[in-house]
């Protein structure tokens, strides 16, 4: 896993007042790889790694030292901790594709805020951005402490720079090509390399007959799978017309193939030492993929089984072997939402929802169609948010937090949490007409009262990746509500109410606005407003945000940023990526 790099600088003059610092400045060091360890943890669990300079940073000499120090270490993240004046350029990283940040002490005893500053346009000037840290209240000298502020600060920067660093030289795999003309299944190989730093694979879905036809894949696991599935996936009501009906044992035959669909997809993202063990030395590897898409429609659901199953079975924190860690696939290929699903899961290490954006019901139109008149969050009307096949089945909300429903960390999800999704979440055979070659889909019904994060990742000429973000809450309505709502489209796909936070203008005057504006057909969810992450995180990659409803305290990004407008940060954003550049380019 990555690292992040703690760089405490120093005033590098002997004779007096280098020594006078040397305790406090590491000190600071130690204070921030304590906050990072004991509160950050990576997607498989594990707390983050901390590595800091063996000696204060005075001067080039020993800055050096540390780069190479952090490379042998394998540190992605660079943060520079200072309470004093320092030489700027002699003790700066200069690591460019690094994220990188200062924290200048905000103290009187001495110039840390001088320094800051002077690193910082240091940074600038040379074209490597770094994040300012800065604390709002003045701390006495000996003061060990890290405002709350300052604590945020930290958090949020590191929270952002280990999802680029954990993104890099990762692979996405198309598995499949284009779906139904989908725009962002049109997987942009350049926009990965470039802004991303990942690999594209890609692979024929004709690799999953030769799979299943040749049996590569592990025949006791799919056994145990099966007999999971058997368990724990009850089977909900045939919507199908009865000359659409599929014979049992037609059915029964889709679970078999559902299930193996499952296991091989996984083995494609992340390889199998099992294969190897039996002759298949290569297909042992996988792809390296922290994110895949599946095609499906149409060429493979029109003469097989869908992928719902799998993609909703391993975008969970859990399946026949247990809790483990969700994978991150996207429904029909789209690269565009699998990028921002792996976005939120990095920076929350909690599985995403994967949906259509389909439907704005208006206040009005909700009153005429059941009868109700929405309240609370929804009062300016919801989106429908439904997926024309799978989400996560921790999207159930389920899994609670302090009594309230959540979705958490695999670390976090408890056995019974798991059974509970699985227990609210349905399998309705496939609606013929849309998926000749059968399949499974699943049903169920997100609980209201939840934090959420909607995001959208999209390509525009001449511009380039853009990201567009919507915090907000899920939404319960009375069950003869949902049902008046739901049943007006295929019923046998999950759903998810969503009501996002308005502001009165832009693209966030009114519900309408937000669907109306909204980039493409899907959208990825994650737990909690996670907005604020978002736009660090897309500013290290040099990706605009145009359309956000976080509160202007809460954005952070480099400091280089104010260089291009401090009055509207939207159009400054977009300037300063521009200037800066895709960040592997």
């Amino acid at each position: 896993m990555p690292k992040i790099g703690i760089r405490p600088t120093i005033d590098g003059r002997l004779g007096g007042v280098r020594e006078s610092l040397e305790k406090q400045t590491m000190d600071m060091a130690k204070a921030a790889a304590k906050l990072i360890s004991a509160t950050l943890f990576y997607p498989n669990g594990k707390p983050v790694e901390c590595v800091i300079a063996d000696t204060c940073i005075g001067g080039v000499a020993e800055a050096s030292a540390c780069a190479e120090k952090f490379a042998r270490e394998g540190v992605a993240v660079s943060l520079t901790v200072t309470p004093c004046w320092c030489y700027g350029s002699e003790t700066m990283d200069m690591t460019p594709q690094m994220p990188k940040a200062v924290w200048g002490f905000n103290g009187t005893e001495r110039p840390g805020a001088v320094y800051l500053a002077a690193v910082l346009a240091g940074h600038t000037q040379k074209g490597i951005p770094a994040f300012s840290i800065y604390g709002r209240e003045v701390q006495d000298g000996g003061d060990k402490t890290i405002p709350l502020d300052v604590q945020e600060k930290i958090l949020q920067f590191t929270r952002a720079g280990l999802a680029v660093a954990l993104m890099r030289g990762k692979s996405y795999l198309g598995m499949g090509g284009v779906s139904m003309g989908i725009a962002g299944s049109i997987v942009d190989q350049p926009f990965f390399e470039q802004y991303l730093g990942m690999r594209v694979e890609t692979i024929d879905m004709t690799e999953f007959l030769r799979r299943m036809d040749k049996g590569i894949y592990d025949h006791a696991e799919y056994q145990k799978a099966l007999a999971w599935v058997k368990k724990n996936c009850p089977e909900g009501k045939d919507y199908n017309s009865p000359k659409m009906k599929r014979a049992r044992k037609t059915l029964n035959s889709e679970w078999e193939k559902s299930v193996k669909m499952a296991l091989i997809a996984r083995d494609l993202m992340v390889g199998n030492p099992k294969l190897a063990k039996m002759g298949f030395g290569e297909e042992a590897q996988g792809h390296n993929a922290i994110v895949s898409g599946f095609q499906g429609q149409r060429q493979w659901t029109d003469y097989q089984p869908n992928g719902d199953f799998l993609e909703a079975i391993l975008n969970s924190s859990f399946d026949w072997n247990g809790i483990r860690a969700p994978y991150i696939v996207a429904t029909e290929n789209d690269c565009l939402n699998g990028a921002s699903m792996l976005f939120g899961h990095l920076l929350t290490n909690t599985a995403q929802i994967f949906a259509d954006v389909r439907t704005y019901w208006s206040a009005d139109a909700v009153k005429r169609v059941s009868g109700h008149r929405l309240s609370g969050a929804a009062s300016g009307g919801i989106l429908h948010l439904i997926n024309s096949g799978p989400a996560t089945l921790d999207g159930t909300g389920r899994q609670e937090r302090h009594g309230e429903p959540a979705m958490k960390p695999f670390w976090e999800v408890t056995a019974a949490e798991a059974k509970k999704c699985l227990a609210a979440t349905t399998w309705h055979p496939s609606m013929t007409e849309y998926f000749p070659g059968g399949g499974w889909s699943t049903r169920f019904l997100t609980r209201g009262g939840m934090p959420v994060t909607m995001c959208r990742l999209n390509l525009v000429r001449g511009l380039g990746p853009a990201l567009q973000i919507a915090e907000g809450w899920t939404v319960d309505l009375p069950e003869n509500v949902h049902d008046a709502l739901d049943q007006r489209t295929n019923p046998t796909w999950p759903t998810t109410w969503f009501a996002p936070r308005l502001t009165g203008h832009g693209a966030f005057r009114d519900v309408y606005s937000v669907m109306n504006n909204w980039g493409a057909n899907h959208g990825s969810i994650s737990y909690g407003h996670i907005g604020a992450d978002l736009i660090s995180l897309a500013a290290m990659l040099r990706i605009p945000v145009y359309m956000h409803n976080v509160d202007n305290p809460k954005i952070f990004r480099p400091s280089a940023w104010a260089a291009f407008g401090t009055q509207c940060l939207e159009s400054a954003d977009y300037r300063a990526c521009a200037n800066f550049g895709p960040l592997y380019a």
